[in-house]
């Protein structure tokens, strides 16, 4: 086949990356290692480039976009369509993220094959503004029924859809093992953190990930180990400094770091908490699981589905119930542990990233 793709930010991930470039950096090498051709478009910002042609045999195409939040992805979903089209790069489009459903319209009657991959309920995000949250919505009904086939990573979202449409989604998760590697300490002793020392949080630092909640938990914990919270804001926010005004000397802010130095934090930490209030199927919960870390997490639905009964959880947006459940974890280790194995069997029997790809090729081939 040959596959185009786009709706992530960069291959190999860079600053602002997510979720979505997690994905790519796991499924598109994959795709290219049996036989198929793909080109994956990066975006670039006025701050952020990613100076690569190629990645593990995958072919990148990087397109300018603005720094905007929300219109970004538009003008580099609109850039990366007519690329396709003009120039046909694909007779396969992979687009991450419903709210580029729009582009299904012009790339099917061009006769490009087109999936969808949705991974949560984007109307529900409190990063957006009322007239994105409006547009979410009206791109959901444009996601149920014109693309060839929508992908969902958590079956709560996908019920949530079947159950508004009356249609039946396909149903893919995201894996959880991570290849070896050699592990090395700098990172650690660059951040002045020793192993089994510190909390640790990755990901983007906007409102629905629950930053507000961790760090004033964690600072009324008894805990007397180190918060390092890697990650930032994608675009310019007044919320990063907000949660710096809330943090002491204890919290580290180390801004992004990304593959093996990332890997090597998650297997060091005493500790991963994941305080979201919305999420998808989280591929960094199926890391820290994968990898064998105690970890606490909200009780969302989507968390639940992940984990099931292999960590602690804390009720949604509860500061009180959070803060508890870090002096769990550090009066209680020997039972952090004992779950954290557990979660590391489920995670490796039912999250596997080569099933994912078969999964892929399979709809691809017959969707």
């Amino acid at each position: 086949m040959r596959i185009a793709a786009f709706g992530f930010r960069t291959l190999p991930p860079a600053k602002g990356a997510a979720g979505a470039d997690k994905f790519a950096m796991e499924l598109f090498p994959r795709l290219v290692a049996r036989g198929h051709s793909v080109v994956a478009y990066n975006r670039r910002y006025p701050d952020v480039f990613v100076d690569v042609k190629e990645y593990k045999g995958v072919k990148i195409k990087t397109l300018r976009t603005i720094k905007r939040s929300g219109f970004d992805t538009l003008l580099h979903s609109f850039k990366s369509t007519c690329d396709i089209i003009f120039r046909n790069t694909a007779d396969v489009v992979h687009i991450q993220n419903g709210g580029n459903s729009i582009w299904a319209l012009p790339l099917r009657l061009c006769g490009k094959k087109v999936f969808i991959s949705q991974d949560g309920v984007d109307w529900k995000r409190d990063k957006w503004t009322w007239y994105a949250k409006a547009y979410l919505q009206f791109s959901a009904y444009v996601t149920a029924y014109l693309p060839n086939e929508v992908i969902f990573d958590n079956v709560i979202a996908r019920k949530l859809f079947e159950d508004r449409f009356n249609k039946v989604f396909s149903f893919i998760p995201f894996g959880s093992e991570i290849p070896a590697w050699e592990e090395d300490d700098t990172i650690l002793n660059q951040l002045g953190v020793q192993k089994g020392g510190y909390y640790l949080f990755v990901g983007r630092f906007i409102p629905d990930k629950g930053l507000h909640y961790l760090i004033p938990a964690f600072l009324r914990s008894c805990s007397d180990k180190k918060l390092v919270l890697i990650g930032g804001s994608p675009n310019p926010s007044p919320y990063e400094q907000q949660l710096r005004d809330m943090a002491d000397e204890r919290v580290l802010f180390p801004g992004f770091v990304y593959g093996d130095e990332v890997n090597t934090l998650i297997k060091n930490a005493y500790c991963y908490v994941q305080p979201s209030d919305v999420e998808g199927l989280s591929p960094i919960v199926l890391t820290v699981m994968g990898l064998g870390v105690p970890m606490v997490v909200s009780d969302i639905e989507e968390n639940i589905y992940a984990v099931q009964d292999t960590v602690r959880m804390f009720k949604q947006g509860n500061i009180e119930s959070l803060t508890e459940e870090i002096n769990f974890a550090e009066l209680n280790y020997p039972e952090m542990q004992r779950l954290a194995l557990k979660a590391q069997e489920r995670a490796l029997s039912l999250f596997n990233w080569e099933s994912v790809v078969d999964e892929h090729v399979k709809i691809f081939t017959t969707a």
